[in-house]
């Protein structure tokens, strides 16, 4: 089985982009990213990727007349770079439907809560974290799912739960789900690379091999 072209687009630190450059290096993901992308020029997951010779790219949301346009633009750059799947990990702007519609379920997003809590509009970085803790959840957890034209609402492929202690500030569950988040995110790349995850409607099945 050939390797899938793996577009990355992130908007930070690319904690999670490393994760998945770190799985197919070990030999574990049978796929090449050949592309990262990010809307933020200082974005330390360019500088991940150029360490490991992957090519990286900052498209700058101003040059662009609306948020179609941009999108097209990254369509274009993903199309130069044959890329078979599209992983957001830390990338915090919307998809436009062309965009989506192009690439239905072949879209792959990480999100730091158990979905459907503490998901949608709104819910990104420290403000998931935080609204968990206000709310008194015992389990939080991170979700790797499909996305479709909605925020954080396409088919969940994985989910793993972690311990919500009476202490935990937000900073410290973000550290617990990023652990999370740094194992299910390759893991789930994988199985797609495999061929293993199929969608009917709203659910996914993960095949054996």
């Amino acid at each position: 089985m050939s390797q899938v072209k793996i577009g990355v687009l992130v908007s930070g630190s690319g904690t999670n982009l490393q994760s998945i450059i770190d799985s197919i290096n070990s030999g574990d993901i049978n796929g090449k990213i050949t592309v990262v992308i990010s809307n933020k020029k200082d974005a330390y997951g360019l500088e991940r990727a150029k360490q490991h010779d992957i090519n990286a790219v900052f498209v700058n949301e101003k040059d662009y007349n609306n948020i179609e346009s941009f999108n097209d633009s990254i369509i274009e750059i993903l199309k130069e770079n044959k890329v078979e799947l599209v992983v957001l990990a830390g990338y915090l702007k919307i998809l436009s439907s062309k965009f989506i519609g192009l690439y239905r379920n072949k879209i792959i997003n990480i999100h730091p809560s158990l979905i459907p809590s503490f998901c949608g509009k709104g819910y990104y970085g420290l403000k998931v974290h935080e609204a968990a803790i206000n709310y008194g959840v015992k389990i939080s957890g991170a979700s790797v799912h499909f996305v479709d034209e909605n925020a954080d609402t396409g088919p969940i492929i994985m989910q793993e739960t972690v311990n919500v202690d009476y202490n935990d500030t937000s900073e410290s569950l973000q550290q617990k789900i990023l652990k999370v988040e740094h194992k299910l995110l390759p893991l789930a790349i994988k199985y797609y690379c495999e061929g293993r995850i199929e969608v009917v409607g709203r659910k996914t099945l993960i095949t054996s091999k």
